[in-house]
């Protein structure tokens, strides 16, 4: 079809686990670069075609992002995409600050808060070494991942695997200041996790996921992504 030549070619990075996810991550960014607006009806022959898909797992996709909030399906119309909230965005750094503080406490309250300190400061000193974007998301996803493992609840884990990335592609090379606020987060984390400061950890990973949204909020206004509804 002729459209599917004006879609962009789909990005490269860590390969999705299903078709359906890597739809989902296609159009996720679509909307993020501009491709799509607010309002705009998603062309799924297009975006099958642009993958080299069937429409199954487009419509798979478009159901899960449907639940995430980036569209509204209507029956017998199509796919729509919705225009983007800055109190969702907001919440969904805070469901994040959230959850693993939740399992930095669940870590400290199974007392092996020196072990995992000092797993985290060895991340930690790796991640402030780099400054290829890449490199910090994968130590600072190490970081975190060490922190989930260590607080040994199976309930985290799931929750934090049912929440989307909100930001399409390496975060850290996408948004601006991330790597410095993230940096200074890991490194007090060490400090209060160290310290088996239950209470400080949950507020440090609150305020580094509060500030880290900051900036996404400031990237989507830059690229007139919040949509007036």
């Amino acid at each position: 079809m002729q459209m599917a030549r004006l879609l962009p070619a789909p990005s490269l990075g860590l390969a999705p686990r299903t078709a359906a996810e890597r739809a989902a991550r296609y159009v996720r960014r679509l909307v993020f670069d501009g491709h799509l607006r607010p309002h705009d009806r998603v062309p799924q022959d297009d975006v099958a075609a642009a993958l080299g898909l069937s429409r199954i797992p487009v419509r798979e996709a478009l159901i899960a992002l449907e639940r995430e909030g980036w569209v509204r399906i209507e029956p017998h119309r199509g796919a729509f995409v919705n225009p983007l909230d800055e109190a969702a965005v907001r919440d969904h750094f805070e469901l994040y600050g959230l959850t693993f503080g939740l399992a930095a406490r669940r870590a400290v309250e199974r007392g092996v808060a020196d072990e995992l300190a000092a797993t985290l400061a060895d991340l930690s000193a790796a991640a402030a070494g780099t400054d290829d974007p890449a490199e910090f998301g994968r130590l600072a996803l190490a970081f975190h991942e060490a922190v989930v493992e260590a607080a040994a609840s199976p309930r985290i884990g799931v929750v934090l695997r049912a929440m989307s990335t909100i930001v399409p592609g390496n975060f850290f090379a996408l948004v601006p200041d991330s790597v410095p606020i993230e940096r200074e987060g890991l490194e007090r984390l060490v400090g209060t996790i160290r310290a088996a400061d239950a209470d400080a950890t949950v507020a440090e990973y609150l305020r580094m996921m509060r500030l880290q949204a900051d900036q996404v909020v400031a990237l989507f206004r830059e690229r007139n992504l919040f949509g007036s509804g």
